[in-house]
């Protein structure tokens, strides 16, 4: 499991406005932490897109629109994860670093 990889994942159970179904994610996380521990750094990517939200990055996942909902970012295990379906582009791996940088970092 590397970063920035898109993979499905089964969310459920959640709680409150998680994101939840089995839906695709991308990997945050570094490598050298998801090659160590059983949890990875996701997050969700939905079909709901909405283009002037400032949390939310456009991408095309498995030839479909899709929006990767940073604003969901969650720690999950490892067993929830399933196939792989794609890995997101440079340029998108480097708009979701800055996102995560703008909303979680100094």
């Amino acid at each position: 499991m590397k970063r920035y990889e898109i993979r499905w994942a089964q969310l459920d159970p959640t709680q409150g406005a998680e994101m939840a179904k089995t839906r695709s994610v991308v990997i945050v996380s570094l490598d050298i932490l998801n090659a160590r521990l059983q949890t990875v750094t996701v997050c969700p990517l939905t079909s709901q897109l909405h283009p002037t939200w400032r949390t939310r990055i456009g991408v095309r996942a498995a030839g479909k629109r899709a929006e990767i909902a940073v604003d969901q970012i969650r720690t999950v295990s490892k067993s929830r994860l399933g196939r792989k379906m794609g890995a997101l582009s440079a340029a998108d791996g480097s708009a979701l670093r800055r996102t995560i940088t703008e909303m979680y970092g100094e």
